[in-house]
């Protein structure tokens, strides 16, 4: 619709209107916030919470319009068929860049239960993000650290508990929980850094995953395994939004989470601990070569 604009001038442009819906949406989503907090009746609460994911998908819908009308983005999408907005999801996916959470949206928006993540306890105290975080009701961990249960023992487990407890809504509606498991984004640095036994992927992290599925076990049973591969070489937020990426592939993989993992103790069940490693390394491993795969893949409609 305007590819004749230069590159920057589509960033800027897709920028100010994201910037726009954000403006519009944002004090409605406040309104229904306060009212959600302010109005502790569990049918008025349960109507807001419907009213505020939608204001989020409209925000989220809007930003893909926006992206199908400025640019030609070509999409390759594997896996999304079966997917439902009335099951629960735990979700990761390898992390290359920041365009990688518009991209996801884009692809699962609508299709399965908004995107939440896993936030510290301190940020909802963020002026009013923490409002609107809460009204959306992303979950808040409660994490103590070594030093403070070594202190006083007795909050040994604490944190789990009190996370199940926050999570306690989600258990009649249905949420999907995110989290990218690397923990940072991949780069050559850091993949040399840590000696990475993979050639795509930064070493997993287990211990996130394992909290969530700790605390929420009894309600996720489905993981999606989400691979983003960018044919024409990883790409920065600014470049999705300029246009410059012009292919994405987004292979998804449907998991059912090991039965011995729901509700696990991971910090101190060794064996369990140890399963659970085992089987986010298998995982990392077939990530690792799908992306391989994936790359090598011959590009539509390019001679070869």
């Amino acid at each position: 619709m305007v590819n004749f604009l230069p590159a920057p001038l589509k960033g800027l442009l897709a920028a100010l209107l994201i910037l726009c819906n954000t403006l519009i949406l944002f004090p409605v989503l406040l309104v229904f916030a306060l009212l959600k907090l302010v109005l502790p009746i569990v049918a008025i609460r349960k109507g807001c919470t419907v009213v505020l994911n939608n204001i989020a998908w409209v925000w989220i819908g809007f930003n893909n319009l926006l992206m199908d009308l400025l640019h030609k983005v070509a999409w390759d999408v594997r896996g999304v068929e079966n997917l439902s907005r009335r099951h629960w999801y735990f979700v990761t996916c390898n992390h290359q860049s920041w365009a990688d959470i518009p991209a996801i949206q884009y692809v699962l928006n609508s299709r399965i239960p908004l995107l939440k993540f896993f936030l510290k306890q301190e940020l909802i105290w963020v002026p009013f993000l923490g409002v609107a975080w809460w009204a959306l009701d992303f979950p808040f961990m409660h994490r103590h650290t070594k030093e403070q249960i070594a202190k006083r023992p007795e909050l040994k487990g604490k944190d789990v508990a009190a996370t199940q407890a926050a999570c306690e809504k989600f258990r009649y509606t249905p949420v999907t929980i995110f989290n990218f498991m690397e923990g940072t984004r991949f780069t050559p640095e850091k993949h040399d850094r840590q000696n990475s036994p993979y050639r795509h992927l930064l070493k997993p992290r287990a211990g996130g995953t394992a909290f969530v599925l700790g605390a929420m076990g009894e309600m996720i049973h489905t993981m999606l395994d989400i691979t983003i591969v960018y044919p024409h070489g990883r790409a920065s937020f600014w470049d999705y939004l300029c246009g410059r990426i012009r292919r994405i592939i987004v292979d998804i993989r449907v998991r059912e989470i090991p039965g011995e993992f729901l509700g696990m103790d991971y910090e101190n069940n060794r064996e369990t601990r140890a399963a659970f490693q085992r089987w986010v390394s298998e995982i990392w491993a077939e990530k690792d070569a799908r992306i391989e795969e994936l790359k090598a893949a011959p590009v539509p409609g390019r001679a070869q």
